[in-house]
């Protein structure tokens, strides 16, 4: 892990660490994987204007996150399953997101506890998805608030499972020795042609999820409610209506809708139109502190980072996530000191143009 310096740098020891059909589970998006590509696109677009003649001698890296603070602009996202690409799991990753600062959402199919996960000592939110026994999900709400986690995190985006093309061609399935603990399940077993994530998520999710159940859910937790997987505006402001407490812009990292709008192009019209009355974080295509900072100035308040992180697990389990939160710090401290900020708050001030990039 010393000879990193970029997050794609761990990118390239995550793939020589992996078995190829677990490769693809990580790196694939759904369908062609047109959205998975316009990620990156549109935030590389997005350039910049920096200020001139500001003191950026000392330069504060911190902000608050639903009421807690935070190291960075920055949480680990939800992904499911991770001790997949490591033994260490979400223990570690969660561990190394505690010595950054950072908050570490564990996932509703997290392959570790939630209480195990929380014990490491940082800042945790759960992510929800919603299920069809809504006695599990009142379950998983009082765990989550019993273990300590300081929001929950309501994936929308996942009615079904988006049809990700390389997992139909390997027929993926998960070894023996990871599950989904949350919740007592089993995946199931490899079929040739089929995915087996894709069957257990069409099994116990419930398509049914709409507004009215917001409510359902505020009623059976204190904890703040955050709705991710928004990239309309109209739902945006409407979801604020009914009381969520922060909205996060994503299309899933590219693994739903193929063909949805980039997240970052979305974000400007979530922003305008949630108001500033809670915060809106960014998901998927991040990739770098630039990207960070590029997010910022659109009108984020923080980012959620995914991919990355489960390249530095692959790569070498804590220490290898610590090396991606190292990268990332350094390089937004970098680009918030030469974009001329000298803290969070100066940084969404910063204007932006359109790169030929």
């Amino acid at each position: 892990m010393r000879e990193v310096w970029s997050t794609a740098d761990v990118e390239r020891l995550a793939a020589e660490r992996s078995a190829p059909d677990v490769w693809d589970y990580i790196a694939g998006g759904s369908g062609e994987e047109v959205t998975l590509a316009a990620n990156r696109a549109a935030l590389d677009r997005v350039a910049v204007v920096p200020r001139a003649l500001v003191d950026v001698s000392a330069c504060d890296t911190g902000c608050e996150l639903f009421g807690v603070p935070s190291a960075l602009p920055l949480a680990v996202a939800p992904m499911a399953y991770q001790r997949l690409v490591h033994d260490g799991g979400e223990r570690a990753a969660a561990a190394a997101a505690a010595a950054a600062g950072v908050p570490y959402v564990v996932s509703t199919l997290s392959s570790d506890p939630i209480e195990d996960v929380a014990a490491v000592g940082g800042t945790t939110w759960f992510q929800l998805y919603w299920l069809r026994d809504r006695e599990v999900v009142v379950k998983l709400l009082r765990r989550a608030e019993e273990a300590g986690c300081a929001a929950v995190v309501l994936t929308v985006d996942v009615p079904v499972l988006g049809r990700r093309l390389r997992d139909l061609r390997n027929g993926f399935a998960l070894p023996s020795w990871v599950k989904p603990v949350n919740t007592d399940g089993e995946v199931g077993e490899r079929v040739p042609g089929d995915s087996a994530i894709a069957r257990h998520t069409s099994a116990v999710f419930d398509p049914s999820l709409s507004w009215r159940d917001l409510e359902w859910i505020r009623a059976h937790t204190n904890l703040p409610l955050v709705v991710k997987g928004v990239l309309d505006a109209r739902d945006a402001a409407r979801a604020v209506d009914l009381g969520v407490r922060g909205v996060v812009v994503s299309n899933h990292g590219g693994r739903q809708l193929d063909g949805a709008v980039p997240s970052a192009v979305a974000l400007p019209e979530v922003v305008a139109a949630v108001g500033g009355r809670c915060p809106v974080l960014l998901d998927s295509g991040v990739r770098s502190g630039v990207d960070v900072l590029r997010a910022l100035a659109l009108g984020a308040a923080a980012v959620l980072v995914g991919r990355p992180v489960l390249w530095g697990l692959a790569a070498g389990g804590e220490r290898g996530v610590t090396a991606v939160l190292d990268v990332l710090r350094a390089e937004f401290e970098t680009a918030l000191r030469l974009a001329g900020c000298p803290d969070v708050a100066s940084a969404r001030h910063l204007a932006v143009a359109e790169s030929p990039a």
